[in-house]
């Protein structure tokens, strides 16, 4: 129960990180087990690129673990404009790279996190959520020339030994010290010593990245750019999360501040601000009508509302709370470190809920604490648990052969906000109308251009299903806090 509260407690944390090395934690993941919905095939394979790389022994890596990362990121997202858009900035890289012999194959991810990877072999991966917080073509070909450098680096590789004999490290020394003050201490310095690797790493792509795209011809200004983006934006999905952002795994990675300045500081070595192209209108309109957020097969988040039209269901967060659409669960998180997981299991008619919740599955449950009751018109059976620093509320309620479960979790010494919490949660869930679930469509980036009487407000309020409309608006569009819209330019909004 603890484990699952800390992927709560993380969650929106770990999905607005960039460069992660994932490699390891795929292994048990298989292209089947995450089905891709119709319209969002494979991004077309360039035609030479498997031929190229089956001279390159990293290549091996990548091809094992691309249907994998598909698998987790709900496949790659096919949009034949995005796609033409993204081909440009890449032929312009492609032409200046350091490396002339190497294929590099990018895949548009159909995920609303925003992130960018590399794997050994050429593959370069990005999300659509990250193509929709850039705003210029030089800030996108910022980010894959990042990614590029990596490769060409042989990062991949580096990382990947590092931690093998870390590996082995930390066994010998857990095995012959164990307990030992010199052995926690040798421990520590292995785990330091590999998170310094991995911001000399990020500190090394950024640099040779930058450098790539002011020969390219584009604004070497744009990753510094970028890297503000992203931290203003991982600052807004983070602001009721865990107190501690050390304890996010972008610890390990170097500071935005100290990021922008070095991005900043090399940048200038290619000349003042306005050096390069941006070629800001070609990339608004290849990313115009794009899909934003979540998917019709993954269920739509709207401010503190989550529905699923294909499951028919819905149910609403308190005021305050964050919602994070995984592909394991529904993750939510609000003050005080308060948690809620949502999710769903199969469960036969015959099973009674009483006796599902006594099955064994919850630890630390409280028998005495199980009560029956009704939510409408469904059954529900709810449940006290302790572990550890928290207590649990969980509530089940079953809609024919499936079982819902709403598991809240806050620390012991809120206990008394749990129940109160959990409740206003379960009693909010309700099945959709036919109406309902024909109503409901998919976010989209739309581009607008600004009118004489506009303002940044007004152009905030055309937005729908985006909590925080003005800031989200800013954000998108790289907007400073006093700074207005321009008569005649051009912006992001979102809307269906």
């Amino acid at each position: 129960m603890r484990r699952m509260i800390g992927g709560v407690a993380l969650g929106a944390l770990l999905a607005t990180g960039a460069c992660t090395t994932i490699e390891a934690g795929l292994d048990g993941l298989s292209p089947a087990s995450s089905s891709v919905q119709a319209g969002y095939a494979a991004t077309r394979r360039p035609i030479t690129f498997e031929n190229v790389q089956r001279s390159d022994p990293q290549s091996v890596i990548g091809r094992s673990q691309h249907p994998k990362i598909l698998a987790a990121y709900g496949g790659a997202y096919s949009d034949p404009k995005l796609e033409r858009t993204l081909a440009t900035i890449v032929g312009k890289l492609a032409a200046e790279t350091d490396d002339p012999n190497r294929a590099y194959r990018i895949t548009i991810l159909n995920s609303p996190n925003v992130n960018a990877f590399a794997l050994p072999g050429g593959y370069v991966y990005i999300t659509r959520g990250l193509v929709a917080l850039a705003n210029d073509s030089a800030e996108v070909a910022a980010v894959i020339g990042h990614e590029m450098a990596h490769i060409t680096a042989n990062h991949g590789i580096e990382r990947q030994q590092r931690e093998q004999a870390a590996e082995i490290a930390s066994r010998v020394v857990s095995e012959v010290l164990a307990g030992e003050p010199a052995g926690q201490v040798a421990l520590a310095r292995g785990k330091l010593s590999l998170a310094q690797f991995s911001r000399q790493q990020e500190l090394q792509a950024d640099i040779l990245g930058i450098r790539h795209i002011a020969k390219a011809g584009f604004d070497p200004f744009a990753a510094a750019r970028f890297l503000q983006a992203m931290d203003s934006y991982a600052k807004i999905r983070t602001a009721f999360q865990a107190g501690d952002p050390e304890l996010d795994f972008l610890a390990s990675h170097p500071s935005a501040p100290q990021r922008i300045d070095l991005a900043n500081r090399h940048a200038r070595e290619y000349g003042q601000p306005g050096t390069g192209t941006t070629d800001r209108d070609r990339y608004l309109a290849g990313i115009d009508g794009m899909l934003f957020g979540d998917s019709a097969v993954e269920g739509y988040v709207r401010e503190q509302r989550f529905y699923h039209p294909g499951l028919g269901i819905t149910f609403e967060v308190p005021k305050g709370f964050v919602i994070d659409n995984t592909a394991e669960a529904v993750l939510a998180s609000g003050p005080n470190d308060t948690a809620i997981r949502f999710d769903g299991v199969a469960l036969p008619k015959t099973t009674g809920l009483v006796d599902y919740v006594n099955s064994g599955w919850i630890g630390g449950l409280d028998p005495s604490s199980i009560r029956a009751f009704k939510i409408g018109n469904l059954d529900a059976v709810s449940a006290r648990a302790e572990g550890g620093e928290y207590v649990f509320d969980v509530t089940v309620v079953r809609v024919g052969g499936q079982v819902y479960r709403f598991l809240t979790a806050v620390q012991a010494s809120s206990a008394g906000t749990a129940a109160g919490i959990a409740g206003k949660v379960a009693n909010s869930f309700r099945l959709l109308s036919t109406a309902e679930k024909e109503s409901l469509k998919p976010l989209r980036i739309r581009i607008v251009t600004a009118s004489a009487g506009d303002s940044t407000t007004s152009l905030a309020a055309r937005m729908v299903g985006v909590e925080g409309k003005t800031a989200m608006f800013r954000l998108l569009n790289d907007l400073d806090a006093d700074e207005n819209v321009k008569p005649g330019t051009r912006y992001k909004i979102v809307a269906e």
